[in-house]
């Protein structure tokens, strides 16, 4: 073979393909030949899966682990954090929102007597230690509901539901206060605990309980206001019938009684209140009319109680048309609140002395406006009630103008049209809003002398309309639209109903105020 080629000289193209060959026949004979193994496995095949599927799924079970150890590491960072601030909230509670009253003034003047009670010692406050763990923090739950509230929210519930109460939608689906609810939610659970061991409790706490739970009940609606009724009742009977406690019971007692249309027995409950304050002993008699004292207590307290009594009375007989006796009441009231020497001046008594002094001096209002509709009731002349209109009306805004640390108006500038600081616009003095024991007192006086100057000067209007004295019922309608009403852009007019004031007394007030000025203006046309 070797002198066959020799014997033939390549052509240079020829040449070149045989190199090109032998170097491929060379490099191929240099590689080790593919194994039928590597050959078959490819990367798609079921050999190679197997293979990797144990890394593959080690890989994911780690994965799993490591996400499972740092979910549960971050899960309980998470419940110890809430569950800390869950009770350092309710040891805050405990230490501080609730702590006893430590200003000996407010003391003095027996505010923190006339407070809500959620305290079980009155000494060191805090929770009553024998209601246990469970039950001290379900009063705690209860008062941080009712005090800090849960946000904006509502609670709904079916139109068909006996417990139901609040506004009314248009499906018939009733809206009440969420707030309320959980605070009543937790006190009947506590009081449920507590009443399982009550050996173990001091003599106050379950009363106290009772009442919080009644006023919390009441305030829910018409609805509850039988369950309100049997919880002050059971508080009466835990009081023992003795003490201002008791007069404060008799007298919660006797307005419940008189909404819900028990006249005989409101009078029992409010003639229990009178010989209470007045530190006689209970006797079986239905003319309270015939309590009223002469002379007024010595207690502040008691002399609050009384006045509040007085003013349940008045308006009680004036409601049923026994202007007689209405009449006999409201100026036996308004001589034993006349004989309360008041402080010097306002500006040098102390916040829980003028704050005594206001809420006496609001007492007497409401029963002046009392007063004179039962005369115009009786066809008195028409002078004497609208001078006890004028009095109300300058002593309710004298006590809101005071609460909001407004310059006070002298009686002769009373009817000036000249602009003033208007108390609507204004907050309560921080002496009172700072308070524990104070505050929810002053808030609601504010709320109380608004309404009866609106109230007064509403009345006013209406007795100077029917005397065609269309001018002055134009100014008092307005005075009262103003202490009645609030800035509102989208209200018609302007204006709105003021927290506090009723919606079908603000309409009654916007109304008078209206058709008057309307006829103002025809008239000039």
């Amino acid at each position: 073979m070797h002198s066959f080629i020799a014997r033939f000289p390549a052509q240079p193209g020829v040449r070149s393909c045989s190199s090109t060959l032998v170097r491929a026949w060379r490099f191929q004979s240099t590689k080790s030949p593919r194994s039928a193994w590597k050959q078959a496995v490819t990367p798609d095949s079921p050999v190679l899966v197997q293979e990797n599927f144990p890394k593959h799924f080690v890989f994911v079970l780690d994965v799993g682990r490591r996400f499972i150890k740092f979910s549960f590491i971050g899960l309980t960072l998470l419940g110890l954090t809430i569950g800390s601030a869950y009770e350092g909230a309710h040891i805050w509670a405990e230490k501080n929102g609730l702590a006893p009253e430590s200003d000996e003034e407010v003391k003095k003047w027996q505010w923190e007597s006339d407070a809500d009670k959620w305290t079980g010692d009155p000494l060191n406050g805090g929770t009553d230690p024998g209601l246990g763990f469970k039950g001290r923090h379900l009063v705690r739950a209860a008062w941080m509901a009712y005090t800090w509230g849960i946000g904006h929210t509502t609670t709904a519930i079916g139109s068909q539901d006996q417990r139901g109460s609040g506004l009314v939608g248009p499906t018939g689906i009733k809206v009440i206060n969420p707030q309320l609810q959980l605070t009543e939610d937790f006190l009947r659970v506590a009081i449920r605990r507590a009443e399982s061991s009550p050996d173990k409790l001091y003599s106050h706490t379950l009363p106290q309980l009772f009442i919080l739970h009644g006023m919390t009940l009441e305030k829910l609606g018409s609805d509850f206001l039988l369950e309100a009724k049997s919880e002050f009742e059971r508080a009466w009977a835990g009081f023992g019938a003795q003490g201002l406690d008791s007069a404060r019971i008799a007298l919660k007692l006797g307005d419940i009684d008189s909404r819900l249309g028990l006249g005989d027995q409101a009078l029992e409950w409010w003639t229990r209140a009178l010989q209470l304050t007045d530190g006689k002993s209970l006797q079986h008699t239905h003319e309270p009319k015939d309590l009223v004292p002469e002379r007024p207590p010595l207690s502040p307290l008691a002399q609050r109680l009384l006045s509040s009594t007085l003013v349940s009375l008045s308006a009680f007989y004036a409601k049923s048309g026994q202007y007689r006796k209405a009449e006999s009441i409201e100026e036996r009231a308004l001589g034993v609140l006349r004989a309360i020497r008041p402080p010097d001046s306002l500006a040098s008594a102390t916040p829980p002395q003028a704050l005594h002094a206001l809420f006496l001096l609001q007492r007497s209002s409401i029963l002046s406006v009392h007063l004179a509709e039962v005369l115009y009731a009786q066809r008195r002349p028409t002078i004497m009630s609208m001078q006890w209109l004028t009095s109300a009306a300058e002593s309710s805004e004298r006590v809101a103008r005071a609460l909001t640390g407004l310059t006070l108006v002298k009686s002769e500038e009373f009817h000036s049209k000249n602009p003033l600081s208007h108390p609507l616009e204004q907050r309560l003095l921080t002496s009172y809003s700072s308070s524990r024991s104070m505050k929810p007192v002053a808030e609601g006086l504010l709320r109380d002398a608004r309404r009866t100057a609106a109230e007064a000067w509403n009345l006013m209007g209406v007795l100077h309309e029917a005397r065609e004295n269309a001018k002055s019922a134009l100014e008092c309608f307005e005075r009262a639209v103003e202490w009645a009403g609030s800035p509102s852009s989208e209200a018609d007019g302007g204006k709105e109903a003021a927290e506090g004031i009723p919606d079908a007394d603000w309409k009654m007030f916007w109304n008078n105020y209206q058709r008057v000025k309307r006829q103002g203006e025809s008239e000039q046309l």
